[in-house]
């Protein structure tokens, strides 16, 4: 991956490897049966590395197969979902020398435009607001397959990621220069509707 994202994120490639117009269309991500993902992984002052996810998310993303630049995602975060498996560091992380979350129960991405290379990968471009900061932000995104599901509806689903500054957002907590950074990873998928 180019560079790679929370994260919320995040998000999708829209790429040329679907063609067929019965394809494009309207998919809601699958939280019911959660089969999507917002991960992250930061350094812990240089000596190791922390990981987690976020546990409540919703989106959708508009597939147009003849034209995948006229694609686009949205994503809604519950910044309270935070999880990185230790209670204690969780409640940390909602704080205010984090997410802020009793100020900023929300994080969004909204894309703004999509970007397909020559090799079928896409960069999704769009705007993140993360606590109360909007940034604009790129998705590094790959298809990772699509068809038709046991339950007689049709699947998509993707795999994008970024790196996003802490300080970018406005998040005050500083643990050196090892720590500066936040890996984002998403996979989702999504339901034709």
């Amino acid at each position: 991956m180019k560079k790679v994202l929370l994260a919320s994120a995040l998000s999708m490639a829209f790429t040329g490897v679907v063609n067929a117009d019965e394809h494009s269309g309207t998919y809601a991500f699958d939280s019911k049966g959660t089969h999507q993902f917002i991960t992250f992984k930061i350094s812990h002052l240089g000596y190791s590395w922390l990981y987690g996810r976020f546990n409540d998310f919703d989106g959708q993303f508009v597939y147009d197969a003849e034209n995948p630049e006229n694609s686009s995602v949205n994503v809604s975060i519950d910044t309270s979902s935070v999880d990185s498996n230790h209670a204690e560091r969780d409640k940390h992380l909602r704080s205010e020398d984090f997410l802020y979350v009793d100020e900023f129960p929300q994080a969004t991405f909204k894309s703004k435009r999509v970007v397909v290379d020559s090799e079928g990968e896409a960069d999704i471009i769009g705007d993140l607001t993360l606590r109360g900061v909007t940034k604009e932000v790129t998705l590094d995104t790959a298809v990772v397959g699509h068809g038709a599901d046991p339950w007689g509806g049709y699947r998509m689903g993707f795999e994008a990621g970024t790196e996003l500054r802490l300080k970018d957002f406005g998040i005050p907590m500083d643990l050196g220069k090892a720590s500066e950074t936040v890996e984002m990873i998403i996979s989702v998928e999504g339901v034709q509707q």
